[in-house]
């Protein structure tokens, strides 16, 4: 392939820089546009396609070369399922410009210590992998990679740094062996031998108490949930012990070997991995999520074995098309349809299995969990013969093992289930899991179908769910979302309230002001005392009258709510003004919309954003006895998320102001240093100001984020204390359906908010989760520890 050469000779006019410049940009553009398409689809094959562009990129090396090494770090970082392609790139460059080839090994060691020290290990991890790869290229020398995986094997000899970043070290160098551990044994077999010695001795003597508190299902059977490192190495044990055997990763360089072998080769600089320090961040621990075997899909391809690399390889390639693809679904669904080695596997039952394995991940999913259903959503369309198939059989395979899943994962399997049946028409047969019926109501199944329901009438509306569904599951179906309102019909006359409630419905319908509603409730009296004072103090009946007759004019949608607090956000504020007050006001709105728990989400939301409650207002009510109906339904569990999320965005929202107000009183401190001026100093004082109350700010929100963390966690341990002891007393099981679910949704706190959780260990430790509680609730404490120990 030519190019036309153009003459960038300038006789120093401006016009010729511009030209150049243009002209530049032009080509790097093209050059990174070629770059990154190459071995996608088309006419050629993709060995045609990479002899002809490293062709172009020979002879653009001599002007472009700084840009074309910025692209090719780029890509082995950001698209790792087509790494063999870019190593067999770098291989042929390699082969007619050695000079190339040691810059751009220079370029990647540099990557990846700025990769490591940034915490990016994901990223770090793809470069490793590359880095491997290319000594099959004959780019680097194998003595050498060798040598830096022994520096990366020694960090577990390392003392008192904590057990994740060790596993990072052993997982990088386990996870590039199904690519280049045949090369590597046969050069330096004793030094392998030596490291897999290593491994395996750090492997025996890990501590893995965290493994329970990760897993989707609770049961080994039918797959067991393996620990990642753990898994991993038994996959490279079995491949190691197949002669390193393996027919499922791309290698377009063996088709250039004649070309490749005669190239020279590059020594890696002696690697010493970062020190860990008081910011490094490494990656979690993982659970390997399984949910087939080549039993569950006996027409086709056989699905490799759980302990087989060919296993570890395709999993790896399809989250990478997903992590380089998920913002764009279409193009996601496709790539993962168009999977290289589709032909060899049965590619529709690894690509569910990987989604639902990202989807069930703990502590969270790589993504937002709206797009795994998008995806699979895209899929069914594309695929829509058989991919919908596999999904309804692994649904049902979810399904019958609910008993031993986890909560956290079960509330996301009813996110993703209810909004997949409202795209497809709400479509089920639901007759096939009538099992749940003749099951007590607290059970994992027939909570799911309730939960599963009632998400799909917030999705569509209360009718249609009756319609789609048998009436043998009524016992199941949502209740109908109306108001309850206490003082409604003549019945309720008796009532103390009524009298009031009725003035207040009919001035309020007439355009009432705050002060008509002062005085309404002045008169109300005080059930708790016999002299009510004159203010607006805590009285659980002017709350109960006021907030039943506002939201029950205000019924009609959540936007008529939101407008009535809005109007009377005063008389809230005041009426809310001690904590007995917050707690009564949100015991209301549950009686008002019990059977409306969108509406009762919504308006606590609503009522934290106003500061009419306050979050730990919110967390006291949902461990209050009247909650304890609804204590294992899902939207409680979602209404305490959303209030913690909100105390930790405060918290992140004042820590910012509080930075920039820093930043900003730095520049003008520098500016005056330079300027010498003296009227520069007049704007540090204000600043200064700001900066001294924005720290209290902090302080305060920090506090109010801390004590709402001791108060969930203090409840927590009460009730499931509680219950241990009633069970002991009673000669009961401790675990009970509730109890499960309970301890399930304390993990979840842990998990959920495991980075701000962290901040507050000490004082967790020496307050509530002491050596004296009972090990049922601190053993979870523990498992939380061992996370990042």
């Amino acid at each position: 392939m030519s190019r036309r050469r153009h003459s960038y000779k300038s006789d120093g006019g401006q016009p010729h820089k511009r030209q150049k410049t243009s002209e530049s940009v032009v080509i790097e553009n093209r050059l990174e546009s070629l770059i990154c398409l190459v071995g996608q689809k088309n006419t050629f094959s993709v060995e045609s396609n990479l002899e002809g562009l490293a062709g172009v990129l020979e002879a653009d090396l001599p002007n472009y070369q700084s840009k074309i090494l910025k692209i090719f770090c780029a890509v082995a970082r950001c698209l790792p399922e087509k790494m063999t392609v870019y190593t067999t790139l770098v291989g042929l460059l390699n082969a007619r410009n050695y000079n190339f080839g040691g810059e751009f090994v220079e370029a990647m060691i540099r990557q990846l210590k700025e990769a490591i020290k940034s915490n990016s290990y994901t990223e770090a991890t793809y470069i490793v992998r590359f880095l491997s790869d290319i000594v099959n290229c004959h780019v680097i020398a194998a003595p050498s990679l060798v040598a830096m995986f022994e520096s990366f094997v020694a960090v577990t000899q390392e003392e008192n740094v904590p057990q994740v970043r060790a596993d990072w070290y052993v997982f990088a160098v386990l996870s590039s062996l199904p690519w280049v551990g045949k090369e590597l044994y046969e050069k330096k077999d004793v030094e392998m031998d030596r490291i897999f010695s290593q491994i395996e001795s750090y492997l025996k003597k890990r501590q893995k108490i965290h493994l329970s508190m990760l897993q989707v299902w609770s049961a080994d059977k039918p797959h067991p949930q393996e620990e990642y490192l753990d898994c991993l190495w038994a996959q490279i044990q079995k491949m190691k012990k197949d002669h390193w055997q393996e027919r499922h990763i791309l290698r377009p360089y063996l088709a250039f070997d004649s070309i490749l072998c005669e190239a020279l080769q590059h020594n890696l600089p002696p690697f010493t991995p970062p020190p860990h320090t008081g910011d490094s961040i490494y990656p979690m621990p993982r659970v390997i999520f399984r949910m087939f075997d080549y039993t569950d899909a006996p027409e086709g391809p056989v699905m490799p074995g759980t302990h087989s690399a060919e296993r570890f390889v395709i999993e790896e390639n399809l989250h990478c098309i997903i992590k380089s693809h998920w913002r764009e679904r279409k193009t996601c669904a496709a790539q993962l349809l168009s999977y290289a080695g589709k032909n060899k596997i049965p590619l529709n039952y690894h690509i569910v299995e990987i989604i639902f394995g990202e989807l069930f991940q703990l502590p969270v999913p790589p993504h937002p969990e709206v797009m795994y259903t998008s995806l699979l959503i895209e899929l069914c369309k594309l695929q829509p013969g058989s991919l919908p198939q596999v999904l309804a059989q692994a649904t049902e395979m979810l399904y019958t093992r609910l008993d031993t899943m986890n909560t956290t994962c079960i509330d996301r399997f009813i996110n993703w289930f209810s909004h997949h049946l409202s795209n497809f028409r709400f479509r089920w047969n639901w007759e096939d899991w009538a099992d749940c019926l003749s099951q007590d109501l607290d059970r994992p199944k027939p909570q799911f179908v309730r939960e599963v329901l009632e998400k799909c009438m917030r999705l569509s509306y209360h009718q249609r769910i009756l319609d789609i569904v048998p009436s043998s599951f009524s016992a199941l179906y949502p209740a109908n979302p109306k108001c309850i309102y206490k003082y409604g019909d003549e019945s309720s006359s008796t009532l103390i309230g009524y009298a009031p409630a009725t003035t207040l419905t009919s001035v309020i319908k007439n355009r009432a002001i705050n002060e008509d509603i002062f005085n309404i409730l002045k008169d109300v009296p005080n059930p708790n005392q016999d002299d009510d004072d004159e203010g607006i103090g805590f009285n659980p009946l002017k709350i109960d009258v006021f907030l039943q007759s506002l939201l029950n004019l205000a019924s009609k949608s959540f936007s008529h709510s939101f407008s009535a607090l809005a109007k009377f956000h005063e008389v809230l504020k005041s009426l809310s003004d001690s904590e007995e007050g917050k707690l009564h006001i949100l015991r209301v709105v549950y009686e008002v919309w019990k059977n409306h728990p969108q509406m009762i989400a919504v308006l606590v939301d609503k009522m934290i954003r106003t500061q009419i409650v306050d979050c730990a207002a919110v967390a006291n009510w949902i461990f209050s006895p009247e909650l304890s109906h609804d204590f294992t339904r899902l939207y409680i569990w979602e209404i305490l998320h959303s209030t913690i999320r909100k105390m930790n965005k405060h918290v992140q929202k004042v820590q910012k102001e509080l930075e920039d107000s820093k930043q900003r009183l730095a520049r003008h401190n520098k500016r005056r240093d330079e300027d010498d001026d003296d009227d520069s100093g007049r704007e540090d004082g204000p600043l200064e100001e700001q900066i001294e109350r924005l720290q209290e700010k902090l302080e305060s929100a920090q506090s109010e984020q801390k004590n709402l963390f001791l108060v969930i966690f203090q409840r927590f341990i009460m009730i499931l204390t509680e219950h241990l002891v009633r069970c002991e007393t009673g000669g009961i099981d401790v675990i009970t359906p509730w109890y499960k679910n309970c301890v399930e949704r304390l993990q979840q706190i842990f998990l959920q908010h495991h980075q701000i959780i962290h901040q507050y260990m000490v004082t967790l430790e020496n307050l509530l989760f002491t050596a004296e509680l009972d090990h049922h609730i601190l053993t979870v404490f523990q498992q939380f520890c061992a996370l990042q120990a």
